[in-house]
């Protein structure tokens, strides 16, 4: 099988197929393309979500934290808590589990959660570290925010630059290769975009103002998140290519690992639709999260337009990044 996600139409048959018994206090519950779980306990509603890190080899500890939490975010959900669970093989030296430890409880200190407990083991069963991570928040009943929600006429936005964690991995995992193609102030900037990565902020924002979805956009990129919104809340969507924020410095990466921007992971930009875009777009500028709207929801059809061109979009397949892990 190809690394990466399962093919979409498989993995839509095995979560379709497996739900085990359907409770009435899950208001939320999982399906293509949602992040999180919601569980209803009366006046408060519990939302859950866990995911691991296993495409990137530096600093998986922030990114495990960020990943995770960036999910609940994508429910306006402030994250309170981690549960976390590291697999390890062999070859490891305790200082390599304890950096990936330290880093986890800094980020978790900068987003005020709390490590609530999980599980460390050493292990045959891989061949690197492998970061999983549960985050848990909490919200007023009917408050989170679904990525199934979206509605015909929404403003499609995505947050600050695409691309962002994507182009962290490969600088740092495949220095010798970047530095022959990038500057050394671009490295750094390129080094920095894990400052970018969280989406709490822009994800508590898009909350507080009310809108109709939200989506972290990771594995697939943005082609794969727009794709799983569509496709759980029944609707198309046309975006414009020329709109699309990706930085020069993404770019030259893309281009020199021959890789598509639009389907490469990109933690730390949200994917939101909702009525009257320009105004969230203004409130979150104004809250020091640049913003842009790309496109809109559309009654039905997935459609990129390029130079006045129209493509359509396919299912999303394994990210771009394991294209590069299997060279």
């Amino acid at each position: 099988m190809k690394i990466g996600k399962l093919d979409w139409k498989d993995l839509n048959e095995i979560i379709s197929n497996n739900k085990g018994s359907l409770r009435k206090d899950v208001r939320i519950r999982s399906g293509i393309g949602e992040d999180c779980c919601v569980i209803n306990f009366g006046e408060y509603e519990c939302v859950m979500s866990t995911d691991p890190i296993t495409g990137a080899e530096g600093n998986i500890g922030k990114l495990a934290v960020h990943i995770n939490s960036n999910d609940i975010a994508s429910c306006g959900v402030e994250p309170l808590g981690i549960l976390v669970t590291i697999l390890v093989p062999p070859k490891t030296e305790l200082k390599e589990i304890k950096k990936v430890m330290e880093e986890i409880h800094e980020e978790s200190k900068v987003l005020n959660m709390e490590v609530l407990g999980g599980h460390t083991e050493v292990t045959d069963a891989v061949n690197r570290i492998v970061v999983s991570c549960t985050t848990i928040g909490k919200t007023k009943s009917g408050k989170a925010v679904s990525t199934r929600g979206a509605q015909k006429g929404d403003d499609i936005i995505v947050t600050k630059q695409l691309c962002l964690e994507g182009t962290y991995i490969l600088v740092n995992d495949y220095y010798d290769k970047i530095k022959n193609i990038l500057t050394k102030e671009e490295i750094d900037e390129a080094k920095n975009y894990i400052k970018k990565i969280s989406v709490v902020k822009e994800g508590k924002i898009a909350g507080q103002f009310g809108v109709n979805s939200m989506h972290d956009i990771t594995e697939g990129g943005l082609l794969g998140a727009l794709w799983e919104v569509a496709e759980g809340s029944k609707v198309g969507f046309t975006i414009y290519k020329n709109l699309l924020p990706i930085s020069n410095i993404t770019k030259k990466v893309c281009e020199l690992f021959s890789i598509d921007p639009l389907r490469f992971i990109s933690s730390g930009s949200m994917l939101i639709t909702c009525k009257n875009g320009s105004d969230l777009v203004k409130r979150l500028k104004e809250n020091g999260v640049d913003a842009v709207v790309i496109g809109e929801i559309t009654e039905e059809g997935k459609v990129l337009v390029e130079k006045d061109e129209k493509k359509l979009v396919y299912p999303p397949e394994s990210d771009e990044l394991f294209k590069v892990l299997e060279l």
